[in-house]
This record gives structure tokens, C-alpha cells and sequence, in this order.
């Protein structure tokens, strides 16, 4: 009954679910209306102050305001050294609205660049830095980065159309995959303070998952905030996925040790630092074998009944003839080739016959003395520490060095990589009203084109009746024989007590058992008012008051031990 129970409410929560599912689609639908002057998409305004704000609706702007690399890339073949790959500015491929434009990068497995000024260079000195840009993988990733740079301000390379991959930048920030190593960088270049020289610092890995930013197909934003107390923020879909400290979470450390092994301390020619030694005082015992194979002839090994000692396994090719164009002088002497002998298929083997190999009881390999404690053990030597006469304590690392510009450097195995709605600011209000006037916007775009198919789907059922038909065999089948599963074919086991009580007639009763088999004092019996067995134990008595209809003889029953 709890069984019948449970699969009527599977039952009614599917059909529940599905009403639901069509009561949904249709108040999406209604949110969602092409005709609502809401849901017309406009170009975004940033609300306040950023560095840049591009949403690539304008191309004749993006002319004018991004600059493709003419460089070449130095240290591989003129081929394909060349920064030729295509950009464009154009709607996404899925899920687009009227007006909504993006960059892409179509080539692929070609080196591309693209940059772009920043309206004034931003200095790190007591505002964040907020870089946030949304990235599709239409076409999912096989192998490439979709990663921006910041560029550092350098006078040496202040020309855009020379920007490559050694141009220096302050900070790298995206996407990046290939086969299933997933990565989200976080680079920053740090300058030394006592040498001036440079050294990435490479963040942590996320904790999260980020296989399915790569291929699901849709937009998604990726959020870089650091702050000038040297903490930072990394976002995905306004989703935190890693945070930390510039002084604590980067490999390798910004700030060097203060103590160092000494390169010129040695260690000493006495210092032991075996932990174990082989024991002095023992001795190999004298029935140690050291010669004694490890495996024997098994002599209890009996030649299988039916080998064929005296045939050969192989025998030559009755049919094989000498090719016409066999030379003696230079192939020898021609034999035909061997085949398997025919009367050896049904016997166990043929050939003489070996006596099968076992283990040495006798084998006990090289002797070698057991291991003890080595007294003049010191442990393991290590150089003495000194101070590290190149260690400094920036404390700040969060004023790194100033950055004039952006750009994509990539080379990619998957083509139509969209870009959209990138912007760099010192305000996270600012970054957070474009993310809900760009990529917020896209995202309902998305459901509501996840919902127009749901309404298609019901549309169609109701211009096309016959359509149920087609419901029923998909679905309604596969909901009926789970039915089945859960309802009837697993029954209750009868109790055991039940099972035992069977009605026997009294003309078995009286009938001669021994035709059967069995002895009449292990005959079971039991009457139609589920009276219990008699046993071969149990002691019968007579129930004189009743008796038959049709004048039997009296029932028989079992005593009530109780």
C-alpha cells in the first residue's frame, strides 16, 4: 500500500511539474514580451568616471579608438610570425539583440592584437583598479586564451601598432585553457625597488570550477578588483571565485626571504647522514644457498593422457611449391613453410613434453645483513642561513607601475571568440551599474529565449493535437512501466506462517500417504479456520462437538500450548 502510495505522488508531482512548467513559460513569456519598451536594448552610458568604456556598438568609433597590431612575433617562422588575425566588430551568434555589437576574434591558429588608450593613464595611488569584460566562447575552447592586458606606460612603447607579445604590460587578467587545464589569470609585473628589475607574480588558482565557463556557449563577465590596501577580488558573474592579499597569495611571494642558505658553506666529510647501516656483527647463516634457482621442475608433473610425443607440433606445407625465382646460391636451400599438424588440434599438446616449472622452496635470493640504527648518525646536513643580501620589504606592493592602454595579444585553436562591455575604473559602484545595464540585460535575453522555445513547444501541441500521441510514447511509457517497477513487481513477502497454512480436504486426511513417501505421522494438516499445523510432535485431539455436514469424522487439531 505505502508502494501504490509513493508512485501516485511521483505521478502527480510530474504532472504538477509539467503544468508548471507551462504556467512559467507562459508569465516568462509575458515578462519577456519582444513588445515591452524595456526589454529594447540601448547602449549602455557608463554612470560615472572609468578610464574606458567599450561596448563596441559604434564600428565606426571602434575604428578610430582600437589599434591592430603590424608587429611580428620574434623567435619562431616568418610565416607565421605575423599578427594577422581577423577581428570583427559584430552581433553574437546566439541570443543577440538589435543593436547589441561585440569584438570577435574569427581566425584561428593565428597570432592576433588589438589595443586600445585609456582615456588618462591610471596611476596606482590610492583608488582601486576595476577591470571588468564579458567573454564568449561561441564556439568553445580547444586551446587559447581570451586574457586582456594592461599595458605599462613606456615611452619606448607608446606606439599601439607595435604591440606584441614582449610589449611590457602591468597586469594580465582572463580566461585561458588548453586540453583540461583551465586557468583565470591573475599576472602583475612587480618591480624590484633596490634593482629595478621585473618579476610576474602569479596568482593562485580558484577554488571553483571552471570548466563550464569554457563550453556552455554563453556570455560570461569577469570582474578584477584590487585595492590599494593590497587585497584583491576576482569575479565571475558577480560571483566571488578568489580573493586574497598581493603580499600573500602570489607565486612567486613579492617579498624575497630574509635568510638564505649559505651557496658557499660545504658540507663536512665526516658528517654521516645514514639513518640505518647494515649491522656489523651479523653473519649469513650457514644454510643460506645463495646459488639456488628461485624455480624447480615440479617432478610430481604428469604428462597429460593423450600427448603426442612422437608428433611434431609443425609440419611442412604438403601444398607449398618453390617459387620459380628461388636462387639456392643466394636464399639457401628451400624449405616450405611449417603449418600446424593436424592430428595435434584434438589432443592436449604434441612434441616432447616438459615438466612445468615450480617455485624454489630452497630460494632465498643474496644474503644481505639487517639494517640498525647508524650511532653516528647527525642527520640531514643542511648549509647555514645567512642574511639575503638581495631581500627587501615592499610593503605596498598595490602601487605598481602606471598603465596607458589594453589590448588582446591571443592565439586560439577555437575561432568567434566574443568580447563585449569592457571597462576600467577606479568605482566599483560604477563597474557594478554597467555589469546591470550590459551584461544583466544579455542574461535576461537569454531566458527569454530559453522561454520562447518552451512556448514554441506548447503552441505547436496545441495547433497539432495528434502530437499527444507522440507525448505519450516519449514520456507517459516511461512513467507507466516506472509505475510498474515501484507497484507490482515487488510484493509484500507472505509471513512465513501463512505460507505453511494450507487447507487440506479431509479426504486427504484419510487417504494412505505411503503412495508419496511419506509417513503418516509427518503428514501437515490444517482446517479452513487457519488452525495451526500438526506436527510430528504435536500431540491431536478429537474435537467431539464438531463434526461434518456429510458425516466425516471429526476435525483434528492441535493443542494449545499457550
Amino acid at each position: 500500500m505505502a508502494r501504490i502510495k509513493g508512485c501516485t505522488l511521483v505521478l502527480l508531482l510530474s504532472i504538477l511539474i509539467t503544468r508548471s512548467g507551462a504556467q512559467q513559460g507562459h508569465v516568462h513569456d509575458q515578462d519577456f514580451s519582444d513588445d515591452d519598451p524595456k526589454n529594447i536594448y540601448t547602449s549602455p552610458i557608463v554612470s560615472g568616471f572609468a578610464y574606458l568604456a567599450e561596448n563596441f556598438d559604434d564600428p565606426e568609433k571602434f575604428k578610430t579608438v582600437w589599434i591592430q597590431s603590424e608587429a611580428k612575433k620574434e623567435g619562431i617562422d616568418e610565416d607565421i610570425a605575423k599578427y594577422d588575425g581577423i577581428w570583427s566588430v559584430e552581433q553574437a551568434s546566439r541570443n543577440a539583440q538589435e543593436g547589441d555589437l561585440g569584438l570577435v576574434l574569427k581566425s584561428k591558429a593565428r597570432h592576433a592584437a588589438i589595443s586600445a588608450r585609456l582615456n588618462k593613464p591610471f596611476k596606482f595611488d590610492d583608488k582601486p583598479l576595476i577591470v571588468q569584460y564579458e567573454v564568449n566562447f561561441q564556439d568553445g575552447q580547444e586551446c587559447g586564451g581570451a586574457y586582456l592586458k594592461l599595458l605599462t606606460q613606456d615611452p619606448q612603447h607608446m606606439d599601439l601598432k607595435k604591440f606584441h607579445d614582449k610589449t611590457p604590460y602591468t597586469i594580465m587578467f582572463g580566461p585561458d585553457k588548453c586540453g583540461n587545464d583551465h586557468k583565470l589569470h591573475f599576472i602583475f609585473r612587480h618591480k624590484n625597488p633596490m634593482n629595478g628589475s621585473i618579476e610576474e607574480k602569479h596568482c593562485k588558482k580558484p577554488k571553483e570550477r571552471l570548466e563550464d565557463f569554457f563550453k556552455d556557449k554563453i556570455p560570461h563577465l569577469y570582474t578584477l578588483i584590487i585595492r590599494p590596501d593590497n587585497t584583491f577580488q576576482i569575479k565571475i558573474d558577480n560571483k566571488v571565485v578568489n580573493d586574497g592579499s598581493l603580499l600573500d597569495d602570489f607565486t612567486p611571494p613579492v617579498n624575497p626571504p630574509l635568510e638564505i642558505e649559505d651557496p658557499n658553506d660545504i658540507r663536512p666529510e665526516d658528517w654521516d647522514e645514514r639513518e640505518k647501516i647494515p649491522d656489523p656483527t651479523a653473519v649469513k647463516p650457514e644454510d643460506w644457498d645463495e646459488d639456488a634457482p628461485a624455480q624447480i621442475v615440479d617432478e610430481d608433473d604428469m604428462m597429460p593422457v593423450g600427448w603426442l610425443e612422437d608428433e611434431p607440433p609443425t609440419i611442412p606445407n604438403p601444398d607449398a611449391v618453390k617459387p620459380d625465382d628461388w636462387d639456392v646460391d643466394m636464399d639457401g636451400e628451400w624449405e616450405p613453410p611449417e603449418l600446424p599438424n593436424p592430428k595435434c588440434e584434438d589432443a592436449p599438446g604434441c612434441g616432447p613434453y616438459k615438466q612445468k616449472m615450480k617455485k624454489n622452496p630452497r630460494f632465498k635470493g643474496k644474503w644481505l645483513p639487517p639494517l640498525i640504527d647508524n650511532p653516528n648518525y647527525k642527520g640531514k646536513w643542511k648549509p647555514r642561513l645567512i642574511h639575503n643580501p638581495n631581500y627587501f620589504n615592499d610593503e605596498h606592493p598595490f602601487n605598481m607601475m602606471p598603465i596607458h592602454a589594453i589590448g588582446f595579444e591571443l592565439w586560439s585553436m577555437s575561432p568567434d571568440i566574443y568580447f563585449d562591455n569592457l571597462i576600467i575604473t577606479d568605482d566599483e559602484d560604477v563597474a557594478k551599474q554597467w555589469a546591470d545595464d550590459t551584461f544583466e540585460i544579455h542574461r535576461q535575453k537569454i531566458a527569454q529565449e530559453s522561454w520562447s522555445v518552451w512556448r514554441k513547444f506548447v503552441d505547436f501541441t496545441s495547433e497539432n493535437p495528434w502530437i499527444w500521441a507522440v507525448y505519450i510514447l516519449v514520456v507517459g511509457l516511461p512513467v507507466i512501466l516506472i509505475m510498474y517497477c515501484c507497484c507490482f513487481t515487488s510484493q509484500e513477502k507472505p509471513d512465513k506462517s501463512e505460507e505453511n497454512e494450507r487447507i487440506i480436504p479431509n479426504e486427504e486426511l484419510n487417504e494412505t500417504p505411503e503412495s508419496d513417501g511419506i509417513e503418516p505421522n509427518q503428514m501437515e494438516s490444517v482446517d479452513g479456520d487457519d488452525d495451526p499445523i500438526i506436527s510430528e510432535t504435536d500431540d491431536v485431539v478429537e474435537d467431539d462437538k464438531e463434526t461434518h455436514e456429510d458425516g466425516d469424522a471429526p476435525r483434528q487439531r492441535k493443542p494449545n500450548k499457550e
